[in-house]
């Protein structure tokens, strides 16, 4: 089961909001019926174990955001990463079980506690490892799929073991969000009754301060690339309110080389440029950053720093 409560532009904020106006109980957790990873989303796994690239060693593992599935949010990149002959793994994620407001089940994935999302993961990249024969994946997250994944690597040995080759971050929740200022903390995301997946996302949760502590947001041997937006109205504030975007990690101490921190306005020589947190993924205009053709293009070139070509802004 997919959520019924989100259209294809959902965003942290939207959905904040959908929380607060709507009448949502929760019910026994998702991921319980599709087994510990939560691979399918439902009864079929989507994805092909038998793909080999000719070009590409590495399968890329595709993570979704808050409250956004897998089919929702990868229609654009999946097929932009298949047609560069990529093999891609798709999972959905820490899923509760809510009863909408017309009385129905549906599923919100991306909202349980992320340290249970990251041992989803964990089981996902070892099943996609084992499976295609592959040392080490290259891994793409949206907004918490980036928080998430560095989760991963931090705290179930991901980086120890070199699972990950590449981490590529469309809008990551690095350092936290106050949802265009509506919620400003932890307190206030828990005060109104917002699933445990957006209090740790607020600015200084006690989850980000354990993530980032000890000057550790970043490890030797992978490949870290950041592409936020400083038009993004959910990871915020963003510049000129504050000096640097509050998605770009701080390297670690001997990692400075990897880490790549950009914004598409700045890709694109284009201050005005707007770009959204997601953006219509499925119809209409390329506005955001699960379909506009410049950040979709960065992701591409880190996955790939031989591709060539202008960025198409």
């Amino acid at each position: 089961m997919t959520t019924r409560l989100r259209a294809a532009t959902t965003s942290l904020a939207t959905i904040a909001l959908l929380t607060l106006g709507a009448t949502l109980m929760p019910t026994a957790t998702a991921s319980a019926q599709l087994g510990s990873s939560g691979s399918a989303g439902g009864a079929t796994d989507p994805n092909d174990y038998k793909c080999k690239s000719t070009q590409h060693e590495r399968p890329v593992v595709l993570v979704h955001g808050t409250n956004m599935d897998w089919q929702g949010t990868w229609p654009v990149l999946k097929t932009a990463l298949e047609g560069d002959n990529y093999c891609t793994f798709v999972f959905n994620y820490g899923g509760r079980t809510v009863i909408d407001k017309d009385g129905k089940l549906a599923t919100e994935w991306g909202t349980g506690p992320i340290e249970d999302s990251a041992k989803e993961l964990n089981t996902f990249i070892e099943k996609v490892r084992s499976e295609t024969k592959s040392a080490q994946v290259d891994v793409v997250g949206h907004s918490q799929g980036g928080t998430m994944t560095r989760q991963y690597l931090r705290f179930l040995g991901g980086a120890e073991r070199h699972t990950v080759h590449t981490l590529a971050m469309l809008a990551p929740s690095t350092h936290g969000s106050d949802l265009d200022g509506k919620f400003p903390n932890e307190a206030a995301t828990k005060a109104a009754g917002l699933p445990v997946a957006f209090q740790q996302q607020t600015v200084g949760s006690s989850f980000l301060t354990a993530l980032n502590a000890d000057n550790k947001e970043t490890f030797p041997g992978i490949e870290y690339t950041v592409i936020a937006s400083n038009t993004d109205k959910i990871i915020t504030p963003t510049p000129p309110k504050v000096p640097t975007n509050p998605a770009f990690l701080i390297p670690a101490p001997g990692t400075e080389g990897s880490v790549h921190n950009i914004t598409v306005q700045d890709a694109c020589n284009d201050p005005g440029l707007e770009i959204s947190h997601a953006g219509e993924s499925t119809a209409g205009d390329p506005t955001g950053m699960l379909n506009h053709p410049a950040p979709l293009f960065l992701v591409r070139k880190a996955l790939d720093p031989t591709l060539a070509g202008p960025v198409p802004c």
